[in-house]
């Protein structure tokens, strides 16, 4: 397929909301995309015109798009809901968990943004106070036999561990790029997953994340009437998602060979704690899809309140680091001009 512009995620979760939309309503899939082509500007009509061709030729819909360039979760999402019937419903659950967590990236890009451009700007004046005009009045104090303010040993403090901090900064990351590109891109991707979710904060987001696509694919899949084996060699089909392909073949393999579903579960670092429980309980009672698919929502909220409380802590800790360097350097200069005038 010709490929024009890069989909942005918004857009193609849109897009496929939009899909899930019309087909609640009746419309056959050919027709749903023809219908939403017309609504596109020029360049997306010729992308999805193509798409339709590539339909009808028996091409299926997670194809397509993979060849579009679209996102592997949703492509993923398309994937599975081929597979179980739930088409529309799962498609519609994708695109708009898909639509939340790009608003949330929105957001937290928002927040940081001006306190950023606050963090250049002070930057700038204190290079400029820090290099002109704290020498001279540094100078004239030794002159007089006066010491420096507490201010003044502050913007001294910051000038002297600033440039620490980004040189260690920079090492640290040109370790990191080493590290992954000599060794951690040639690892299985579960080993891979399994170091990743040791990354304090960033490694609970990421088990929330794992456990919320599985439980909720795996709980449309058995919803559709397949048994726990079956849902999990279609995972294994997968091959868009090189994760959750060898993640389910890992567990299959395991299942067949007499393990229990819920002690497996509780040997993959990269879930959430609670997963095998949630499982394990499913099984008991006979509701495993449904225990697994309000698990999805449970971790879809947790996600949320940590995005919040993140950003409630982050925005106030840079306006105040920020704040405190402009009073600093306000009253580094200041106080010695008030001691200047009381010596005049």
């Amino acid at each position: 397929m010709k490929k024009h512009r890069s989909w942005s995620v918004y857009e193609q979760a849109s897009f496929l909301k939009r899909i899930a939309e019309l087909l609640t309503r009746g419309y056959p899939l050919a027709e749903a995309i023809e219908s939403l082509a017309f609504q596109l500007p020029p360049f997306r009509k010729e992308e999805l015109f193509t798409c339709i061709f590539e339909l009808k030729k028996g091409f299926p819909l997670h194809y397509v798009l993979t060849e579009l360039g679209f996102n592997k979760d949703l492509t993923g999402y398309v994937f599975f809901s081929e597979q179980h019937g739930n088409f529309a419903e799962a498609l519609l659950a994708g695109s708009e968990l898909t639509i939340k967590r790009e608003k949330d990236r929105q957001k937290l890009m928002k927040l940081l943004n001006y306190p950023i451009i606050l963090l250049f700007i002070t930057g700038g004046m204190f290079v400029f106070i820090e290099k002109s005009l704290l020498p001279k009045f540094t100078s004239l104090f030794k002159t007089m036999n006066l010491e420096a303010n507490f201010f003044t040993k502050v913007i001294y403090a910051f000038a002297h561990y600033v440039p620490i901090f980004f040189t260690f900064l920079l090492i640290s990351l040109t370790v990191a790029g080493l590290y992954y590109f000599l060794s951690f891109r040639k690892k299985p991707v579960l080993e891979q997953k399994r170091l990743l979710v040791r990354i304090p904060v960033a490694g609970r987001v990421l088990r929330l994340i794992h456990t919320q696509y599985f439980s909720i694919q795996l709980s449309f899949l058995l919803a559709g009437g397949l048994s726990i084996t079956e849902a999990l060699r279609l995972f294994e089909r997968n091959k868009s998602q090189p994760f959750y392909c060898e993640l389910g073949r890992m567990i299959k393999d395991k299942l067949l060979t007499g393990e229990k579903f819920e002690r497996i579960l509780q040997d993959f670092s990269f879930f959430d704690d609670d997963f095998a429980k949630i499982a394990k309980h499913g099984q008991e009672n006979g509701k495993l899809e449904q225990e697994l698919f309000f698990y999805s929502q449970h971790c879809i909220n947790r996600l949320e309140e940590m995005l919040d409380k993140g950003f409630k802590v982050i925005q106030p800790v840079l306006y105040m680091f920020i704040g405190f360097l402009v009073i600093s350097m306000y009253l580094s200069i200041l106080l010695p001009m008030f001691h200047l005038m009381d010596g005049i």
